[in-house]
């Protein structure tokens, strides 16, 4: 991964009974990623039915591959979203610039940011 690289980690908790609309809504999302993101270079989505949560890894190339996210596919859905489900915090890990920042605190998401120290990959 290059210095850029950004990785955003959260989860949406499911209404009671939205659990499979939640999943549904996040199947279209990846997809749309996949087909319209190119800085989106990975989507991971795990379900805990106990919990009635979704967990989400996505991997961006840079900051504007997550804006562009944002503004875009994330847009589209959002309202959706809350109309079902309640999000966890969103843990932004990259460098993102301040007006990221400010949008994210705009658009009601917990969020936290973090700056890489360490890492490697294989």
């Amino acid at each position: 991964m290059n210095s850029n690289h950004v990785t955003v980690v959260y989860s949406w908790t499911a209404h009671p009974g939205k659990l499979d609309e939640l999943t549904a809504i996040y199947a279209e999302v990846t997809a749309q990623m996949e087909a319209n993101e190119p800085g989106a270079e990975e989507v991971q989505i795990h379900v805990s039915e106990a919990e009635d949560r979704l967990y989400i890894r996505d991997e961006f190339a840079d900051a504007n591959a997550v804006g562009f996210h944002l503004g875009t596919t994330a847009a589209a859905h959002f309202q959706s979203l809350l109309a079902i489900a309640t999000p966890g915090t969103f843990y932004f890990l990259g460098d993102i610039p301040d007006e990221m920042k400010a949008a994210t605190a705009e658009m009601g998401l917990p969020a936290e940011f973090a700056t890489s120290v360490a890492g490697f990959q294989r």
